[in-house]
């Protein structure tokens, strides 16, 4: 992950929005959570983001993307399809077994989306692959209004608990 796996690399990789976030909150840009198999906890961390609110209302709003570089078995492919179907962006880096279907192929790839939020993308050009995420994230950023530089607003205590009181009535 090119180094991309501490925190210390956000100052070095990141724009000054991620920057700060990843050092607020003490993690590094990219999070490796594991093989295909460890997607559950990919998708609870997402739906946590979703839950505390902020940034959409599903798992499809994030500006998040998966990226599976590529595949060992079938039930490789069945667990990532589990997390295409719950709304993640997901770019895979060698072919599908499903080009050889054209229009399931199609299906997964473009009308997917439209059901559940997240679809597959194939790139096998590692620089093409991330390029693809990195737009598919500043998409949602724009989507969300989130996507410009904005002052920085420190709060207080008191701004701290006014916040707090009005989410408890919401």
């Amino acid at each position: 992950m090119e180094g991309l796996l501490t925190p210390e690399t956000a100052q070095v990789f990141c724009g000054p929005g991620l920057a700060e976030v990843c050092e607020t909150v003490g993690i590094p840009p990219v999070l490796h959570l594991g093989s295909c198999v460890d997607n559950s906890r990919i998708l609870l961390a997402a739906t946590e983001v979703v839950k505390a609110g902020g940034l959409g209302n599903d798992i499809c709003d994030l500006p998040a993307a998966g990226s599976a570089p590529e595949w060992m078995s079938e039930k490789a492919i069945s667990i990532g399809h589990y997390f295409v179907s719950s709304g993640v962006y997901t770019v895979f880096g060698v072919t599908l077994p499903t080009s050889g279907a054209p229009v399931f192929h199609d299906y997964i790839c473009k009308d997917l989306e439209k059901i559940y939020g997240g679809m597959w993308d194939i790139e096998p050009d590692p620089v093409k692959h991330a390029q693809k995420m990195i737009a598919h994230i500043d998409r949602k950023r724009k989507e969300l209004g989130i996507d410009k530089a904005r002052d920085r607003v420190l709060m207080d205590m008191a701004d701290r608990r006014e916040m707090e009181a009005a989410y408890q009535q919401a």
